[in-house]
């Protein structure tokens, strides 16, 4: 069967590209035509009408995964000679943003961060409805896939795995310490939240504003709340 495979595979050219893209949360930062584009350089390199035995599969699999858009890549294919191309795309928890023109001409602002805490490019054809992040942090740091970004990673992750918090957070500012400030969606009162630890204590204390305190005082009452101190809720 092996040796029928390998006979069949040199007298098979590719006769079509199949892009198979997973549809998360129905996600759509790239289309068929940018993964083919990406895999045929642009067309420079074609593949169909190419024997298949005359294809590098890793090669072409290689070439996808330096896309920014790309999380992982397979490409394999079936006996009818279709060239099957299956792709995952980046998981995005937050959109970063520029600090100020230097970041722009950097390249620092107008990207994603995945939920590895990698960084990839904004897409045309879909926007990622996620939390805004800023803040002097992002000079130093071009990652959070890394021991120094983990923390703030996981208050990303926390943030996007609940329900109510996705709903209210719209905006985080990371100072150059590490410390973090949280911006609701309704109000003009910020959320002193301090280094991103602790996470389910102080999102007690934060729920605590809400259901309890600012229904009674009213919200436009406070400008600042701060839960960073330990059996603390300040409230100003």
């Amino acid at each position: 069967m092996v040796a029928f495979t390998e006979q069949r595979l040199r007298h098979t050219h590719c006769e079509s590209v199949v892009v198979r893209i997973d549809g998360t949360d129905e996600q759509r930062f790239l289309n068929r035509r940018d993964v083919t584009g990406f895999l045929t350089n642009n067309g420079a390199e074609p593949v169909v009408g190419k024997a298949l035995d005359q294809i590098n599969f890793g090669q072409l699999e290689q070439r996808l995964r330096q896309y920014g858009l790309i999380r992982r890549a397979h490409v394999s294919y079936d006996l009818a000679g279709n060239l099957l191309v299956d792709v995952e795309q980046p998981h995005p928890v937050a959109r970063l943003i520029s600090n100020g023109p230097d970041d722009v001409v950097r390249g620092v602002g107008g990207q994603y961060i995945s939920d590895e805490g990698r960084f990839f490019p904004l897409s045309m054809n879909y926007t990622a409805r996620v939390p805004v992040v800023s803040g002097e942090w992002f000079r130093q740091h071009r990652t959070l896939a890394d021991k120094a970004g983990e923390p703030l990673l996981e208050l990303l992750r926390y943030i996007r795995d609940s329900d109510l918090w996705r709903a209210q957070i719209a905006e985080l500012t990371v100072d150059a310490a590490g410390e973090v400030t949280l911006w609701p969606q309704v109000g003009t009162y910020r959320i002193e939240f301090g280094t991103p630890d602790e996470l389910e204590t102080k999102f007690k204390k934060i729920k605590l504003f809400y259901t309890q305190i600012a229904p009674r005082k009213g919200w436009d009452r406070y400008q600042r709340v701060n839960v960073q101190y330990r059996n603390q809720l300040v409230c100003e």
